[in-house]
């Protein structure tokens, strides 16, 4: 991840839960110290070893943060994935927006992981433009901690002609040379089809990536026959966890699955303080 990137967003999330200023947090003493832990409330995979440090270098920077489990490692209910030590002001502080993000980051690898599994090696997991606007950096890592491969980031680095695109060309092939023209040989095409003869006008037209939209897995057994060893392919549209074994037995080299990054469930993770605190009840907060 880009670090510079992750360090404006952790920004943006902290001001926008701790605004003005922590009103519970003031509470505490400022030179109050003591401990917290981060443990797993359930199992899953791990991903936000950077997100945790961060989030309290950008609060305080004295608060000391231990972080003692890698991203993509397997955790069991109790694992203690992280200790704390400072304020208790900033440990609070920080703590809402630190859970809500290696919850889910973990919920994405988890899932990822089981899909990962099901296809047992025979077909790379990868994932979708589907993606919680602003945390695409941060989901799309997660994927990776999870085993799983990134389909592309943006509308910026690979041409993807998909039914919309197409529908704008006489052919695929003047589509794909179309595209040729424009950007040259260093940009990758890859050509959304869900019949066969689109699969091969996309191998005449010389596509780099062939992806099959919404087909059956007896249907891409089929076309697959039609494309070279020199094209990728990639499989899309309906597949779920239950259908991931049999679609990996086509032969297609890619599943890109939406789902891992809409449809996960955050892994349940909690923060608790330990040691004594010290309080001033002096203040008036009227």
């Amino acid at each position: 991840m880009n670090p510079l990137l992750l360090k404006k967003q952790l920004q943006e999330f902290l001001i926008e839960d701790i605004g003005t200023g922590d009103l519970s947090a003031s509470l505490f003493d400022d030179d109050a110290i003591t401990s917290a832990i981060i443990s797993a409330k359930e199992k899953g995979v791990f991903a936000g070893q950077q997100v945790l440090p961060m989030i309290y270098e950008l609060i305080d920077p004295t608060i000391e943060t231990k972080v003692l489990v890698k991203d993509g490692s397997h955790i069991e209910q109790g694992t203690i994935l992280a200790e704390i030590k400072g304020k208790p002001s900033g440990i609070l502080s920080g703590e809402r927006v630190l859970l809500n993000m290696i919850q889910r980051l973990s919920g994405i690898a988890t899932i990822t992981a089981h899909a990962v599994s099901l296809a047992s090696n025979r077909a790379r997991i990868c994932d979708t433009r589907k993606t919680t606007p602003g945390l695409r950096m941060l989901e799309k890592y997660a994927v990776r901690c999870g085993g799983g491969f990134n389909h592309r980031f943006g509308l910026y680095d690979t041409v993807m002609l998909k039914e919309n695109h197409l529908a704008g060309f006489p052919s695929i092939i003047e589509a794909v040379q179309t595209v040729r023209e424009k950007f040259g040989h260093t940009v990758k095409v890859e050509v959304e089809t869900e019949t066969e003869k689109q699969v091969l006008q996309a191998v005449d037209a010389g596509a780099d990536i062939i992806m099959f939209d919404n087909c059956t897995p007896f249907e891409i057994q089929q076309r697959l026959k039609h494309v070279p060893p020199a094209i990728i392919t990639e499989a899309s549209g309906g597949i779920t966890l239950e259908s991931i074994d049999e679609y990996s037995r086509t032969g297609v080299q890619y599943l890109s699955l939406g789902f891992l990054t809409h449809s996960y469930n955050a892994v349940d993770i909690s923060l608790n303080m330990e040691g004594a605190i010290k309080h001033d009840h002096s203040r008036n907060l009227y």
